[in-house]
């Protein structure tokens, strides 16, 4: 039975897992839509880089195991020295409250599908979820179909959420393939600010296929970043959609640092819906061996005098490939546009590729609109200026490449994340060095 067939005829029993019916009908229809076009193949346009044959050949199960051996130590491992933040912990599929700790007051963060079933939230829900997602997309509907383990959180009108939350979704102690749909919703009301770290973490030695979607409302003058740390093994997929809906004077950013995964896909869409909005995508990708990184981004400026900013930068060896695919669509309305579009990549070896294809549709006239792609290797009078004041050849080159991805760090505003991003820089690049 192909992995099609599985999720189809599984469908049934999942839907009476769940302790919340309210979206069964919405399930259905969506489940439908997948059945209907099957996943993408290379013969799509938006996936002609990224071939998911490797995973839809796999048989994976739908009902991860609830027992697991995860002890403290193995999470105090996972953080960074975030000892002021909070965190939730799901570990196959559920929350476990007894790993996680929220102590910021006057703000609402629970697991999804309690969101659902609560009468308290239920306007909340009403108007945002499940309104950015593309009804006709296939891999969103999927999620839709089945998500059941996610977050989701609520910070009211004028609430400075001082402490970063940190979202750790992990699988562990899986005897075979498993299938996770994780479902992130984050609403943060007017005059609001909070910042968000995601991370997913396999265990095992048996794949891990997992499909996000995550919905961001960004509401007038607040101020929401989402980082996305992407640090798995070689036994991990992850497709992941994050979706940004912006209100006027807001300012929004969605950071990705891939360093780990067998096959990462992340599609990013930011929507503008009034004046003078701030987006922010910077994305750094250092992957070795067999492995593949795919960003695909879109900003839609639909409202005049908003400003946007992609800044991605790719590090490749061994056989890893590479894939950006950035666009900008400027309405014919959106007048006084600053868009600003950048994609940088080295290739370490003949082996590493990558795909670049950066884009614009530009439809108003008064825009200040630029993209661009590089792709080379080190430079080598740099290389050698480095070694001839007794630096080694190996420790030179990480401080170029260092050097080289740097600037997609620049406006992380948490310190204990910035430190774990140079230390996973070190070490993808096999020195010790303290950035």
């Amino acid at each position: 039975m192909s992995l099609q067939e599985q999720i189809i005829h599984n469908h049934n029993h999942f839907l009476e897992t769940l302790s919340n019916h309210a979206f069964d009908k919405a399930r259905v229809q969506a489940l439908s839509v997948f059945e209907t076009k099957g996943f993408p193949t290379k013969k799509d346009e938006e996936y002609k880089y990224t071939n998911l044959k490797e995973i839809i050949e796999k048989d994976y199960r739908f009902f991860p195991k609830p027992e697991h051996h995860i002890d403290q130590a193995q999470l105090d491992a996972l953080h960074f020295g975030e000892d002021n933040f909070d965190y939730v912990v799901f570990i196959n599929g559920s929350i476990r409250k007894e790993f996680s700790h929220i102590s910021t007051k006057n703000v609402t963060v629970i697991p999804i599908e309690e969101a659902l079933g609560n009468n308290e939230y239920k306007t909340a829900i009403e108007n945002h979820f499940n309104k950015l997602s593309a009804k006709d997309n296939v891999i969103t509907s999927l999620n839709l179909a089945y998500f059941k383990a996610g977050c989701f959180i609520f910070v009211p009108k004028g609430t400075i959420v001082e402490k970063p939350i940190h979202l750790f979704y992990l699988s562990q102690n899986q005897e075979e393939n498993t299938f996770y749909n994780i479902r992130n919703l984050l609403i943060a009301e007017e005059e609001s600010e909070i910042e968000v770290i995601e991370s997913h973490h396999n265990f095992d030695n048996h794949f891990v296929f997992t499909n996000t979607v995550t919905e961001i409302f960004v509401q007038s003058n607040a101020k929401a970043d989402w980082h996305k740390l992407q640090s798995d093994n070689d036994t991990s997929y992850l497709v992941d959609h994050t979706f940004a809906s912006q209100e006027r004077d807001s300012r929004a950013t969605v950071n990705t640092f891939s360093f780990g995964g067998k096959l990462v896909r992340n599609n990013l869409d930011f929507i503008h819906l009034g004046e003078n909005i701030n987006s922010f995508m910077n994305g750094i990708t250092i992957i070795g061996k067999e492995q593949l990184v795919d960003h695909h981004t879109a900003v839609h400026h639909n409202y005049p005098n908003c400003e946007s900013y992609q800044n991605y930068k790719g590090i490749f060896n061994d056989k890893a490939h590479g894939v950006f695919n950035g666009k900008v669509f400027v309405d014919k309305i959106a007048q006084k546009t600053n868009a600003y579009q950048q994609n940088n990549n080295i290739l370490l070896n003949e082996g590493a590729t990558i795909d670049s294809k950066p884009q614009l549709e530009i439809f108003a006239d008064d825009v200040k609109c630029s993209h661009g792609c590089t792709v080379g290797q080190l430079n080598e009078e740099s290389l050698f200026y480095l070694r001839a004041r007794g630096i080694s050849k190996k420790e030179a080159q990480a401080l170029l490449l260092y050097a080289f991805a740097n600037d997609a760090m620049q406006n992380i505003d948490i310190e204990p994340l910035k430190l774990k991003i140079s230390k996973l820089l070190a070490e993808k690049l096999e020195v010790d060095i303290e950035f």
